[in-house]
């Protein structure tokens, strides 16, 4: 019997999701939104890119100027992602999502850089789609005496931090930026996380459909505990995070004891010992 975990995530199913949206071919605000954040920071360095990696499908518009060349690459069903470097930038826009090995997926990408070369990458943050998935849980728990796994777990921003740093990247930055959405009913939100290819990939989801008892609990908790004004709240969190391949030119912290000035001084206080 073997002992290996299974999956978080099914592979085949966040394809097909995505295959969907992309048929689906509607407004994808969260895209949009991860967008804008993203050149945003990048506008905030001044270097020139030659060579750039977008790690996805497709390569927007909006940030073709930023680099000479562009290479697309996305993660494979074995997690590996077929590019090859160095590269002077790499970028992603929520397409590490669904990925299993989120360490290795980020050594991979910290690989295919040159040294001093910038990843900048969005995710979905862990504050994402509260108001759903506790709506979720307490209809199961009142219907089928059980709640089973329909929205997957969000990355944190101080675990994608050490995460940045298990991966050999240098000076990580990690920050978040939190939209709320309104909607009228929640059948436009399902709708809308279907059109950005976010509809549930998990492993050990339920795969039979969601009962008609099941639905309407589900509307019930969710417009009692989830609703301002008549509109239902949806809260997506933008998890933003920041790091370079290490180069020896990069600003390092100093060595324990190798401060000349004390705390003290600096702030005009008198030191006492313990």
């Amino acid at each position: 019997m073997s002992s290996e975990r299974p999956p978080l995530f099914d592979f085949r199913t966040a394809q097909a999701a995505r295959a969907r949206a992309a048929r689906i071919g509607t407004d994808r605000f969260l895209d949009a939104a991860g967008l804008d954040g993203l050149l945003h920071r990048l506008s905030a360095v001044t270097r020139r890119f030659d060579r750039a990696l977008w790690v996805g499908d497709t390569l927007p518009g909006g940030i073709r100027s930023l680099a000479q060349d562009w290479t697309i690459a996305d993660f494979d069903a074995g997690e590996f992602l077929a590019a090859e470097g160095p590269f002077d930038l790499a970028v992603s826009l929520f397409s590490l999502q669904a990925i299993n090995d989120l360490p290795g997926a980020l050594i991979q990408i910290r690989r295919l850089l040159k040294p001093d070369g910038l990843f900048l990458a969005v995710l979905f943050g862990g504050a994402t789609l509260t108001e759903l998935r506790q709506s979720f849980t307490a209809a199961e728990s009142e219907i089928l005496g059980g709640a089973s796994p329909h929205i997957a777990p969000f990355a944190d921003v101080r675990d994608m931090g050490a995460l940045l740093q298990r991966a050999g990247f240098a000076l990580p930055v990690t920050d978040i930026e939190r939209l709320t959405v309104r909607y009228s009913a929640l059948p436009s939100l399902i709708r809308d996380l279907r059109a950005h290819g976010q509809s549930n990939a998990l492993f050990g989801r339920r795969k039979s459909f969601v009962g008609k008892r099941m639905l309407a609990a589900l509307n019930d908790h969710y417009a009692r505990e989830h609703a301002q004004d008549g509109k239902l709240i949806a809260t997506f969190e933008m998890l933003y995070i920041i790091g370079w391949a290490p180069h020896e030119s990069q600003q390092k912290p100093l060595k324990p004891g190798s401060a000349k000035a004390r705390l003290s001084d600096a702030l005009g206080t008198i030191e006492r010992k313990a």
